[in-house]
């Protein structure tokens, strides 16, 4: 199993370096950062140092859409970081939330993003694609190579990523949840003629690392780590508001506990103490996130290897991220590979 490592660009930019830097000695493979522009930095200028300052980490956003940059743009950038520092990159893609949202504008609808991650990964190896209508090709491009992994909950969105995408990022690590959309995801891929096997499969959750298994411990770690329901939360009531709550489309082990959801602030976005979460159970939180001491890490990789996953990708966005990347440097990582 690889892993990765997941930040926010917030200022200073060298913070988000050092850390990358410091993931890397602890045996991180991934960087991964958000990529809205309004709310944080720009991520591919920060790619560019962490790239300079690492040797083998593989740097990519978690996750762009087809909304905010033009796709050539897109493919230009990645190839040229492609060009400068070996092909160490990798697209993270989606529909698009807090990036549009945050603008004023709805997400990409899956049409447009199934074309996108066509077009971005043609044009970011060189090859020509079709841009509005338009034959385009980059023509410095040589020997580029551009993944490109698709983030999805929902059944379309789950068999647009199994028809189309490189890889497949699942923002939870709950084991029934993931073994139910890494099945959908391969049973598409099948469908439509690909090795479902040759799909990479990345969970990304929040990991905080405690030192015991005390009830103080565990509290402080869910508290840390319960805004990523709350952003889980935002996709689930899309999901809601297209296929209804007890549709039989999307487990209800998923959409269940947001029935208490009031509202969002795109402000509070990612990050510890957000006020928009306060209806996320402890449960929701032991079962998306890995809260505890190392060995009960461990043992929940373990079962998320089991069930395919090639790499988890640490959201470290609370109040232990040194501790936390360390603890995975010197026990967690050593136990799954």
């Amino acid at each position: 199993m690889d892993f990765g490592l997941v930040l926010q660009t917030d200022p200073p930019a060298s913070q988000v370096v050092g850390l990358m830097r410091r993931a890397e000695r602890n045996g991180f493979r991934y960087g991964w950062t958000f990529d809205s522009a309004v709310l944080w930095q720009e991520p591919f200028v920060i790619y560019s140092q962490i790239l300079e300052h690492t040797t083998k980490l593989h740097v990519g956003p978690m996750v762009t859409n087809p909304g905010t940059r033009t796709w050539e743009v897109t493919a230009s950038t990645f190839a040229t970081l492609n060009d400068m520092y070996g092909n160490r990159t990798v697209c993270g893609i989606g529909r698009g939330d807090s990036a549009m949202r945050v603008a004023g504008r709805a997400p990409n609808t899956l049409a447009r993003l199934g074309e996108a991650i066509e077009v971005i990964r043609d044009l970011a190896e060189g090859r020509e694609a079709r841009v509005d209508g338009n034959p385009v090709r980059i023509p410095w491009i040589r020997d580029g190579k551009l993944p490109v992994w698709m983030a999805a909950y929902g059944p379309k969105a789950l068999a647009l990523a199994g028809r189309k995408a490189d890889g497949f990022i699942l923002q939870l690590a709950d084991p029934f949840l993931t073994e139910w959309m890494v099945k959908a995801v391969r049973r598409a891929a099948a469908d439509a003629g690909r090795d479902p096997d040759a799909l990479t499969i990345c969970v990304a959750a929040p990991a905080y690392v405690t030192a015991d298994a005390s009830p103080d411990a565990l509290a402080h770690a869910r508290d840390q780590c319960r805004w990523f329901g709350g952003m889980v939360g935002n996709h689930v009531a899309d999901l809601v508001a297209k296929y209804g709550e007890h549709s039989g489309m999307v487990p209800e082990e998923l959409t269940a506990y947001i029935k208490d959801r009031q509202g969002y602030d795109y402000g509070h976005h990612g990050r510890a103490g957000n006020p928009d979460t306060a209806f996320v159970p402890d449960e929701i939180i032991d079962r998306f996130c890995l809260v505890g001491p190392a060995e009960a890490h461990i043992e929940k990789l373990r079962h998320l290897r089991d069930l395919g996953v090639d790499q988890f990708a640490v959201y470290n966005m609370h109040d232990h991220r040194e501790g936390t990347i360390d603890a995975y440097g010197s026990t967690v990582i050593p136990a799954l590979r």
